[in-house]
């Protein structure tokens, strides 16, 4: 089985397994004893990488051999006894933890090839005397065919092997064809990098006498099944034309592969657990690996056994896995959004920001790249920031990835900013994870977190049960040509696309997805800001897939100025709507944005275009373009009155969401100016939050006060009036000043102003219900204390001992505000011990749907538990981040702790 290019070398034969590796270093060493030192350190790392390779893929004994010519040339061979397992394209990016060794051989070597009979394969460099590294080698990604006598003078590639010959990147093996639908680039690259690293710890741990669970058998076939997709899927990208990140991919795969893949999911799942207990250097694969490969096995299996294809992009996600993560990363995503976002690598290091969240936090957007995270986190959260995010990385196991969180961030001068916060995931090409982090204000109507909008984004119908078609041209159909009942479906599905929509930008998105889909190749959306004259370009869509739309064209737009005379100026003053059957010429550019808009039509290959006003109550908000190229059939004067219709319905749309936005936002105001300032008292902690619904509309009735009574007692305050609407928040207001005015002004027990306050509220809303608790906390400044309180249909008090212990305070509930002012109401009194907490909060903090409220206040008591002893500012915020994520309901909390003088 020696080299047989190297006939009379020393050679040696070396046992299967990983210490072989360390012997055929040393072997080469010896062997080429006399050599230049960076000659033998070369030629050491290359034959340790390609005996590697033998170990891991051939698994069979291998021979070195090595010598040096008479002219100093170094020749060094690996053989193995799997001639079958040819080399294969497989393609790493730079980065990669693993499956570079034979693409260092393309770099280093001055020749190399394969060689290969019946019995053996010899894997063989040379490296020339005064060049170790030579100046002429070609990139890892240059693969030439092999030569008649089976060199190459490009990158060598990692062997795969299923019993036959490994394919190369225009051929794939024979057998079944299974259809990828769907398949994200960057994605993929990451999910399969990590499956190569963890198979390969598994080969090594198992090689080092540790009992995993797996046999080895079973590891063998997961090796093969798992190089076998790998190549497979090489092949099937290299013959994609497309530039598309996401893309539908055939791959020929043997028939019989069903139980190597069940074998490779099992192996990988093992593998897994024990990343996740740290008994393997890699780290556990994030939430959307994981989902990744169970969609990409349970695809394979099961279009083996008849299955129809299903698109990865309507795969149902769990939090962490969310379809916002098959965009792959781009910084230029991250300053086109007009949602504060701020983007940190996994060394928690930030590595982009945008002038919205600069703003917010008062900063500038350049100063915070290269911080740690850590900078806008307030520092009673970063301890627990820091292990959440080890934890992630150490375990996969996320807590509020693809979750809508309300906690603090930290401003420059040091206040604490309220916001939502949505974290998602991006991959880097070379397979590394980008955390992407969008933060809402929540004095703000909530934004649901999407890709970020100003650009251009390749539309294309998806079909789950096969592969997604090239777009089909636009050969007829529109305006006065389209049958009555197409032309009024089109209008229907407009009005839908926004109206439907969670916000603004998502709505204005999906109608361009509409528009391209069944009108035009690309349009645009321009809407006035509120600011004199200016203007935003809210949303280009394009068609054709791998479509792009230059920066320069996407967010704040030049003014509309006096001197601009183009067709989108004149389409902003009321005209059109206009058809362009060309570009403007340079004497209509007059003014920046003319000029501005020229550029657009001339870079997107436009032959023919229609521009048109957006009207809404008098006036106009902006403009629709829909354009057409290529062998598209040009827009005509027909098309006028359909594309009329739809901007005059695109403009009421806008218009309304606008104005419920705006009642959302002051009505937010409102309630969020009603919220008090707590009492400093030197003996009592207190502390509160407040945050509106991540999923409704931000107008709400819960409400909660604290304040000092002329008597020296703490009376503590929690309330929600029932809706969600401009009336509930009116309501809550005028109950919080009626309760604190009877309260202060007659000083009486709690039960007493409860039924007080009912009367009041029956005289103003006689229909109105809400719930309330009234309580007070006495005592002096050493102690004891005790709550004395009231409940109106309110949830009961929680109180939660130093030493972890929890107790609901149910004693003094009484019926609701606004059901009957005449009935008695009880009161209750309960010792509050040193160092305790007593929480009030609303229902939003625990009530879920299909959830019982037993389960719920359960739920609260071990999280509160938990929390006993930090501080209450943390104790506060950890409830908020751990069971307020995605409420459909505002949420309310007051917590008040006794801390006596040390």
């Amino acid at each position: 089985m020696a080299d047989p290019q190297a006939a009379g070398a020393p050679w040696r034969r070396f046992a299967l397994g990983p210490r072989s590796v360390a012997e055929a270093r040393r072997f080469v060493r010896t062997a080429l004893d006399g050599v230049a030192s960076d000659v033998v350190e070369t030629a050491q790392l290359l034959a340790g990488e390609l005996v590697t390779n033998a170990v891991l893929h051939a698994r069979t004994e291998v021979e070195v051999s090595a010598r040096v010519d008479g002219g100093g040339t170094v020749r060094v061979g690996v053989s193995d006894r799997r001639p079958d397992r040819a080399l294969v394209p497989y393609a790493y990016p730079p980065y990669a933890g693993t499956g570079q060794g034979l693409a260092l051989v393309g770099h280093l070597a001055s020749r190399y090839g394969v060689d290969a009979d019946e019995d053996t394969k010899t894997v063989w460099f040379e490296l020339g005397p005064d060049d170790a590294t030579p100046d002429d080698a070609m990139p890892d990604d240059a693969m030439p065919d092999a030569t008649p006598d089976g060199t190459r003078d490009g990158a060598l590639r990692p062997s795969v092997g299923w019993g036959i010959p490994a394919p190369a990147p225009s051929d794939t093996p024979s057998g079944a064809t299974v259809t990828l639908v769907d398949v994200p680039g960057a994605l993929y690259s990451a999910s399969q990098q990590h499956r190569h690293t963890l198979l390969r710890e598994v080969f090594l741990a198992l090689a080092a006498g540790e009992d995993l669970g797996v046999p080895p058998g079973e590891l063998a076939a997961a090796q093969d099944m798992n190089h076998l997709i790998s190549t497979c899927v090489t092949a099937a990208l290299q013959q994609e034309s497309s530039g598309a990140e996401i893309r539908s991919l055939p791959l020929s795969v043997p028939p019989d592969a069903g139980p190597a893949v069940q074998a490779l999911r099992t192996v990988l799942h093992l593998a897994e657990e024990k990343a996740r207990d740290e008994r393997f250097l890699t780290l556990p694969a994030l939430p959307r690996s994981r989902v990744f490969h169970q969609w990409l096995f349970d695809q394979i299996v099961g279009q083996l056994a008849g299955g129809t294809p299903t698109a990865w992009t309507v795969v149902p996600r769990e939090p962490g896995a969310s379809p916002s993560e098959l965009v792959p990363w781009d910084a230029g995503q991250v300053h086109a959004s007009r949602v504060p976002t701020v983007a940190a690598d996994e060394r928690n290091t930030i590595i982009a920001a945008n002038g919205p969240a600069a703003d917010l936090l008062g900063w500038h957007a350049d100063d915070l790249v290269g911080l740690p995270l850590t900078t806008l986190i307030p520092e009673h959260l970063r301890k627990r920031h820091l292990a959440a995010f080890t934890s992630l990385l150490l375990s996969g196991q996320p807590r509020i990835l693809g979750r809508s969180v309300p906690l603090p961030a930290l401003h420059r001068d040091g206040r604490l900013v309220p916001v939502r916060l949505f974290i998602q995931t991006q991959e880097m090409p070379d397979g590394r994870t980008v955390f992407v982090a969008q933060l809402t204000p929540r004095a703000a109507a909530p934004v649901t977190p999407t890709r970020p909008s100003g650009r251009t984004r390749s539309v294309a119908p998806q079909q789950p049960d096969g592969p997604t078609p090239s777009a089909a041209p636009h050969t007829g159909g529109a305006g006065a040509g389209m049958p009555a009942l197409q032309r009024l479906s089109l209008l229907a599905d407009t009005g839908a696309a926004l109206s439907n929509a969670p916000n603004l930008d998502e709505g204005v998105e999906q109608v361009g997805r509409v528009l391209t889909e069944r009108l035009a190749d690309w349009c645009a959306v321009d809407l006035f800001t509120g600011e004199a004259a200016q203007l935003d370009r809210v949303c280009v869509v394009g068609r054709a897939p791998g479509e792009a739309c230059p920066e320069e064209y996407e967010g704040r737009l030049p003014p509309v100025s006096e001197t601009a005379r183009g067709p989108l100026a004149r389409a902003l003053r009321g005209a059109g709507p206009l058809l362009l059957a060309e570009p403007p010429p340079p004497s209509q550019a007059a003014s920046a944005l003319d000029a501005h808009y020229r550029q657009l039509l001339r870079s997107m290959g436009t032959h023919s275009a229609v521009v048109a006003p957006l009207p809404a109550r008098r006036e106009i908000i902006g403009a629709l373009t829909v354009a057409r190229g290529g062998a598209e059939r040009p827009f005509t004067e027909d098309d006028l009155p359909l594309i009329d219709d739809l901007a005059r319905t695109l403009g009421l749309g806008v218009d309304n969401a606008r104005l419920y936005q705006e009642t959302r936002n002051i009505a937010e105001r409102l309630q969020r100016s009603l919220l008090p300032v707590l009492p400093e008292i030197d003996h009592l902690q207190i502390s509160a939050r407040y945050a509106a619904s991540s999923t409704t509309a931000q107008v709400g009735g819960d409400w909660y006060d604290s304040f000092v009574l002329p008597s020296g007692d703490t009376a503590l305050v929690i309330g929600d009036v029932t809706g969600h609407n401009l009336d509930a928040a009116i309501a809550m207001s005028q109950l919080r000043s009626m309760l604190r005015g009877i309260a202060v002004d007659r000083r009486e027990p709690p039960e007493t102003v409860l039924r007080r306050l009912d009367m009041a509220n029956h005289s103003l809303y006689r229909e109105a219900t809400a719930t309330c608790i009234y309580g007070l906390v006495k005592g002096p400044e050493n102690g004891p204390w005790e709550l004395v309180h009231s409940s109106a249909g309110h949830l009961p008090p929680l109180l939660i001992t130093e030493d972890g212990r929890t107790r609901y305070l149910e004693d003094g509930a009484g019926v609701l505000l606004g059901l009957d002012p005449d009935l008695p109401r009880p009161r209750a009194r309960d010792a509050i011990p040193a160092r305790s907490t007593v929480l009030l909060y609303t229902d939003g903090l625990i009530e879920r749907r299909d959830e019982s409220l037993e389960h719920a206040m359960d739920r609260l008591r071990r999280h509160a538990a938990g929390l006993a002893r930090e501080p209450l500012d943390v104790f506060c915020d950890e409830l908020l981040i751990g069971l307020g994520a995605d409420s459909d309901d505002d949420i309310a909390i007051l917590a008040v702790r006794p801390a006596p003088p040390e």
